[in-house]
C-alpha cells in the first residue's frame, strides 16, 4: 500500500476555523493570519484531499457536503489534541476541568469540595459554571453536572440525584404570627418567589403544580417576582423576601444551617433530575476518583472516598 502524506495540521486548524465561522475573515480574526492566508490554507487542504470544501459566494462561503462530513469530526478531533497537549504539559498535577450549573456549584458542591482535596491532595479540580450546552472536546471539559432530563447526545450520562421540590423560607417568615404559615392556603399573605427553570419544561414543578398538588385555594400563583435561575430565587428565600419552591440538593445545606426552612412537608416529583456526565474520550487523571466522590456524597456517605484517598 502506498504510504500517505501526513495530514497538514496548520490547513486542518484553518479550516475548522472557517467552517465553524462559515467565514473566512472570522477565521482569520481568531487565528491572527490575514484572509488571504485563511484561504491558502483551505485550498491547501482541498488539493491534500481532492475535493472542494467550500462554495465560494460573492460575500459569503457555504460548506459542500464533503465540507460539512470533514468539519462535523474534525472539531472535536483538534479538541482532543488540545487537551492532551494540555495534559502533556501538566507535570506537577492532575487538573480536571468540571462544567455545572452555577446555583449547583454555589449551593450543593462548594460546601463539600474541600473533603475531596482532603482525599486527593493532589487532583486540582477547576469549576466553570454556565447553563449553556458545553463542547466537552473543545473547551476540555472532563466533567459535567447537569439539571435536566437527560438524553444528553455524545456524551456518557447518568443519574446522579433526584431533584424533588417544595417550599422554603427563612425562619422569620414562619415565625410571623401576624401572617400565619400552617396551611398552604396560608400562602395568600406572602410574597411567592418564581424562577425560570420550569418554563415551558413539562414535569418540572413550578407554583401552579404545587399548589393545586395541595389543593391550595384563593392563592394567586402568579403573584410575585420572576428571577432569571433556581439560585437567585433561593438567595431571596434566605434573605426573608418570599417563599421559593426549593430543589432539594440546592438548599440541603441551607436547611442543615437553618438558613431556610420547609413550612410545609408535601414535596412535589420533577422530571428533571441532577446528571453526571462524562466525556467519552479517554477519562483523565483523577476522573473516576471525582465521580466516585460526587456518588458518595450524593448518596450521603463520602467516609468511603476519604478513605480510599489516604
Amino acid at each position: 500500500m502506498k504510504p500517505r502524506r501526513p495530514a497538514p495540521l496548520n490547513a486542518l486548524r484553518t479550516f475548522e476555523a472557517a467552517a465553524r465561522h462559515l467565514s473566512f475573515n472570522a477565521a482569520a480574526r481568531q487565528l491572527f493570519v490575514t484572509p488571504a492566508a485563511v484561504s491558502h490554507q483551505v485550498k491547501h487542504l482541498e488539493a491534500y484531499l481532492g475535493v472542494t470544501l467550500f462554495q465560494r459566494k460573492h460575500r459569503s462561503v457555504a460548506l459542500t457536503p464533503e465540507g460539512q462530513a470533514l468539519a462535523a469530526t474534525v472539531g472535536e478531533l483538534l479538541g482532543q489534541l488540545d487537551v492532551a497537549i494540555d495534559r502533556a504539559m501538566s507535570h506537577e498535577s492532575a487538573e480536571l476541568r468540571v462544567t455545572t450549573m452555577e446555583s449547583f456549584a454555589a449551593k450543593w458542591l462548594a460546601p463539600r469540595l474541600h473533603r475531596f482535596h482532603q482525599a486527593w491532595p493532589d487532583i486540582r479540580v477547576h469549576i466553570v459554571t454556565g447553563d449553556a450546552h458545553a463542547d466537552f472536546a473543545r473547551e476540555g471539559f472532563d466533567i459535567g453536572i447537569r439539571y435536566g432530563p437527560g438524553g444528553y447526545a455524545g456524551v456518557r450520562a447518568e443519574p446522579l440525584m433526584d431533584a424533588q421540590v417544595f417550599p422554603v423560607c427563612a425562619p422569620s417568615l414562619l415565625a410571623d404570627a401576624s401572617r400565619p404559615l400552617e396551611r398552604p392556603d396560608d400562602l395568600r399573605h406572602h410574597t411567592l418567589l418564581h424562577d425560570e427553570s420550569s418554563a415551558g419544561r413539562p414535569g418540572v414543578p413550578a407554583w401552579p403544580d404545587w399548589l393545586e398538588a395541595v389543593g391550595a385555594r384563593d392563592v394567586d400563583a402568579q403573584r410575585g417576582p420572576i428571577f432569571a435561575s433556581i439560585y437567585l430565587a433561593q438567595e431571596a428565600a434566605v434573605a426573608g423576601h418570599g417563599i421559593a419552591l426549593g430543589v432539594a440538593p440546592l438548599v440541603e445545606e441551607d436547611l442543615r444551617q437553618g438558613r431556610l426552612v420547609r413550612p410545609f412537608a408535601h414535596g412535589s416529583d420533577n422530571a428533571y433530575r441532577f446528571w453526571l456526565v462524562r466525556s467519552q474520550a479517554e477519562p483523565a487523571a483523577g476522573t473516576d476518583a471525582f465521580c466516585r466522590w460526587l456518588w458518595e456524597e450524593a448518596s450521603g456517605d463520602p467516609a468511603s472516598t476519604r478513605q480510599a484517598g489516604r
